[in-house]
């Protein structure tokens, strides 16, 4: 494992970068600033490795640009309507920054933080904490989190969650990787990648991109990818859905739920023969196709990304579940743990 300077955020914090490698070649890098997810080298037919995430050079590059890349987002990660939650009859404001919504717990979230960071030299793995005060967010109770990236040898990047609070509060943690299986730097989209994932059926949202409560079956949308599809095939449709999200950005409901780690979602790359499967033991996952990519984000290597560069599959309890009692609960009771795995695994043909 090797540590390395990775530049000092704006307020003149230092923060470190994390690489492991397995015996494959595989190379994964990862920072405390976000506890983010920086690159993700992995090897393809030829040996060659190719940087599959989407990224920055340094820390300052991360607060200037935005746009989660990478990061771990909490304490919930998507958007809660009318930014405010309801625990044991009272209401908590959180900060409105996706007009009269929060999304991904305000500007100020965990993405923004330097985590405190542990090598597990081992396990191959990395485990990063972080304590998040009371009322911090907005939200109640004192909060312990951790989160640990481990590189398999069957390359595979594993993220387990944990927090504890002792509080009743809202624990919703996901990792906010934008995925490229041709590589970062290469020009053009992920249209041409072919997704499966294991849902019958997704959360309708409004136009403020807030669920709606309804469960709508994929059956005859878009949003069938039970079978697997292009993304590019229905991306662009009149589809009401569609027209109001830009493209891809729902939360799916997925099949088999309460039954632990199991496999969720598949995106391959005919064209390169590189594979990425999805497991997680979690109800949800929010597919975003990168609908809103600026080109003014310049990543490592200098290149410009722009829209639908990359796609993100962040599994999740479904967004606004404090508002519908018809969706998996995003609460978290006092002493309880809340104890999560997602894993991303690579394969080349």
């Amino acid at each position: 494992m090797e540590r390395c300077a990775f530049g000092k955020t704006g307020n003149g914090a230092q923060a470190s970068l994390f690489t492991l490698t397995n015996r494959n070649g595989m190379r994964v890098s990862v920072t405390d600033l976000g506890a983010t997810l920086v690159a993700a080298c992995v090897p393809g037919k030829d040996g060659k490795l190719t940087d599959v995430i989407l990224g920055y050079r340094e820390a300052k590059d991360y607060e200037t640009y935005g746009g989660f890349f990478g990061a771990v987002i909490g304490r919930n990660g998507n958007r809660i309507g009318n930014a405010e939650v309801e625990l044991n009859g009272k209401t908590y404001h959180l900060e409105k920054n996706e007009k009269e919504n929060n999304l991904h717990s305000g500007n100020s979230g965990f993405d923004k933080r330097i985590w405190e960071a542990v090598c597990l030299e081992e396990e191959n793995a990395v485990r990063f904490t972080l304590e998040s005060p009371d009322g911090d967010e907005g939200f109640p109770g004192n909060m312990t989190v951790s989160v640990t990236y481990t590189l398999t040898e069957e390359n595979s990047i594993k993220l387990h969650y944990q927090a504890k609070a002792d509080a009743d509060t809202i624990a919703n943690l996901t990792n906010h990787s934008y995925f490229n299986l041709a590589g970062h730097d290469r020009p053009g989209t992920i249209t041409d990648h072919v997704l499966w994932l294991d849902a019958d059926a997704f959360t309708p949202t409004d136009a403020d991109s807030i669920p709606t409560g309804e469960i709508r079956p994929v059956e005859g949308t878009p949003f069938d990818f039970r079978s697997p599809k292009e993304i590019g095939l229905e991306i662009d449709s009149d589809y009401e859905q569609i027209v109001k999200g830009g493209g891809y950005d729902h939360n799916f409901v997925l099949n088999h739920q309460g039954e632990g780690i199991r496999k969720i979602a598949e995106v391959t790359l005919p064209a390169m023969g590189r594979k990425m499967e999805v497991f997680t033991d979690l109800p949800g996952v929010q597919f975003y196709a990168g609908n809103f990519i600026g080109e003014e984000k310049t990543g490592k290597g200098g290149v410009h990304y722009g829209k639908r560069q990359g796609l993100c599959l962040e599994t999740q309890v479904y967004p606004d579940a404090v508002h519908h009692e018809n969706f998996p609960s995003s609460v978290l009771k006092a002493g309880e743990v809340y104890d999560t795995t997602t894993v991303y695994r690579f394969v080349w043909e």
